[in-house]
């Protein structure tokens, strides 16, 4: 009962905050509409008794009452309209706002690799949409519904108390099934929102353009269609089931309200044909008991409905809490200028309990203006070390320190701020040119010069320049913004690979320049220009470099290997060549294979 109160407050919160006057005028049309009913069957009953008793001003009261609600109702329900949408647009932007300022205000990936925070992040987004606006509706149609039923219920009692009673009583086995139905059904959209999720991404799978190439050429379009089907029908057979199951439940309750409708008229019907009363008062009373029986009917659907809103908007309540958690939250510290240098001292580190270390022990230091590179196989954890430094994941045990500070104890953001870095996953954003590497630095965005300079050392100023519409040409075919049909373009894997290099570049003021295998999709001449321009770059930054192509991290200051998680070897190039350990050979490896290469071309 907490629980349901703190959430309905929550919702009137949103609410009246985003719509005021909507919620002023709802509460108006919720007075006069759970009157309408009432004062149409007293109108009636007045015209009806006027003229059998030859009363005119009865007659002509009555008239004078149904004209009032014929402009009244129509006025009103237009109003209701068209409050309850400019509502829902307010409170849509509300709900949007807050729901992914919580979202981007978790500093870590740990949420976001959680497939379940996954399911409830659905769950919130669909509740942001509706939920605050509909609760409202609910609650106000519940007053309504109430206000008709008790007014029609005082009019009732005055004929027969008892007969009152019992249609009163026969609304309450209705209101305790409508009541676990809603649990059930919250609980059903639980179940079901993991299978409605895969049916989303194989939906956006089948219309995304970057798997389409291999969509067509492997002949996976049926395959992927025929999962998507597999996860709808799945849901949808939880929902028939849950469907059939109201359906009888509401079928029986509503046959048994009606049996005991039917009995009520009985009995009124008897009382006026023994003359106590009116034909007025007999039309009075089969006006109330359709309007109670219709109007309890919607109370209990109301009060079904609400449960299962407040379970859904539940979820967004949780999600969005972060905010005021934040709020209360003592500030930490911002991150200081890097002046001594970076250190792993004894780090571990895996991504859930139950799986192995992807860290053991780490241990390695790069002093501020010098440059280390990881190298090493695949899943030794260098990319780890990434999400680490930048503070998207805690490590398990040990610390890392900027400047003999834990990164732990520093605000997120503030450190964050003074790294420049490319993610050997990095994004292709559907924007233009110039947008694309300003993401790098938001505050570049309106200086243009900046961008191209950036670019510039990404070596791609004039592969930019040269398209149709220079930087503000859109790198995307699905989003013309404004720009004619065709004009957007579409990239190659090397030269996205610049662009990402040209956002790292792009924060001239970063301490820290960090590049996550830079050269992975660069030609040899490309790469050679790259690595000559990134060098320059890495004089004037603390740097940390991971690559598999070992030519591209010689120069560095400091080579660390990197094997199950621990510092296998460490020195320069030369030291670890002359070592002759993993490095030497893995480089020897390297080499063996250019050199084969040459050797079959010559023997052609």
């Amino acid at each position: 009962m907490r629980r349901s109160s703190t959430l309905m407050r929550r919702a009137f919160g949103i609410y009246f905050g985003a719509a005021p006057w909507a919620a002023a005028v709802s509460i108006v049309i919720m007075v006069v509409g759970g009157l309408t009913a009432v004062a149409t069957a007293w109108f009636t009953r007045a015209i009806i008794d006027g003229l059998s008793a030859g009363e005119k001003s009865a007659i002509w009261l009555g008239v004078v009452g149904f004209g009032a609600l014929a402009i009244v109702s129509p006025v009103i329900l237009h109003v209701s309209q068209y409050a309850q949408r400019d509502a829902e647009r307010r409170v849509t932007i509300r709900t949007q706002q807050e729901l992914f300022t919580a979202v981007s205000a978790h500093p870590r990936l740990t949420e976001l690799e959680d497939s379940r925070f996954h399911d409830q992040l659905r769950l919130a987004h669909e509740a942001s949409r509706f939920a605050p606006t509909q609760l409202n509706s609910m609650i106000l149609g519940i007053g309504q519904e109430l206000i008709t039923i008790v007014a029609f219920g005082v009019t009732l009692v005055r004929w027969s108390p008892l007969v009152s009673a019992l249609v009163v009583l026969a609304v309450l086995p209705t209101l305790v099934a409508q009541i676990r139905l809603a649990r059930m059904r919250g609980a059903m959209l639980e179940r079901t929102v993991p299978m409605f999720r895969r049916q989303t991404f194989y939906a956006a799978l089948l219309l995304d353009m970057r798997a389409a190439k291999e969509i067509r050429l492997f002949g996976l379009g049926q395959f992927f269609q025929g999962r998507l089907l597999r996860e709808l029908r799945a849901a949808q057979a939880q929902e028939r089931h849950q469907d059939r199951l109201a359906l009888w439940v509401d079928s029986t309750l509503a046959a048994l309200t009606g049996v005991v409708s039917l009995v009520a008229l009985a009995v009124f019907v008897a009382r006026v044909a023994d003359g106590h009363g009116s034909v007025g008062d007999l039309v009075v009373v089969i006006a109330a008991l359709a309007a109670l029986q219709t109007s309890a009917s919607s109370l209990v659907r109301q009060i079904a409905m609400l449960g299962e809103t407040l379970i859904v908007f539940g979820h967004y309540v949780d999600i969005t809490a972060v905010i005021g958690e934040s709020r209360r939250a003592v500030a930490l510290p911002s991150a200081p200028p890097l002046k001594q240098g970076l250190e792993f001292d004894d780090v571990w580190f895996r991504y859930a309990p139950d799986h192995d270390w992807v860290l053991r022990g780490l241990t390695v230091r790069i002093p501020r203006g010098s440059s280390l590179a990881l190298v090493g196989d695949n899943g030794a954890g260098k990319s780890t070390v990434v999400k680490l430094l930048c503070g998207f994941h805690v490590p398990d045990r040990g610390v890392i320190r900027w400047d003999g500070i834990d990164i732990t104890t520093i605000d997120p953001a503030s450190l964050r701020a003074r790294l420049g870095a490319t993610f050997q996953d990095f994004m292709t954003y559907e924007f233009s040119a110039h947008d694309n590497i300003a993401v790098g630095d938001i505050s570049a965005l309106d200086d243009r010069a900046r961008v191209r300079r950036a670019a510039a050392t990404a070596d791609l100023d004039s592969t930019l320049n040269a398209l149709p519409n220079g930087y503000d040409t859109m790198l995307t075919r699905a989003f013309s913004d404004g720009d004619a049909p065709g004009v957007g373009v579409v990239l190659s894997g090397g030269q996205w690979q610049r662009l990402a290099l040209a956002r790292a570049a792009l924060r001239e003021g970063a301490d820290m320049l960090i590049l996550d295998e830079p050269s992975s999709g660069l030609d040899v001449a490309t790469e050679h220009e790259i690595n000559r321009r990134l060098m320059a770059l890495r004089r004037t930054h603390t740097s940390l470099l991971i690559s598999h192509r070992l030519n591209t991290v010689r120069e560095a200051d400091s080579i660390a290997v990197l094997s199950d998680g621990r510092i296998l070897e460490q020195g320069s190039h030369d030291e670890l060549m002359t070592s002759g350990g993993r490095y030497a050979e893995l480089f020897h490896l390297q080499a063996s294979g250019y050199d084969g290469a040459i050797s079959s071309r010559t023997s052609m």
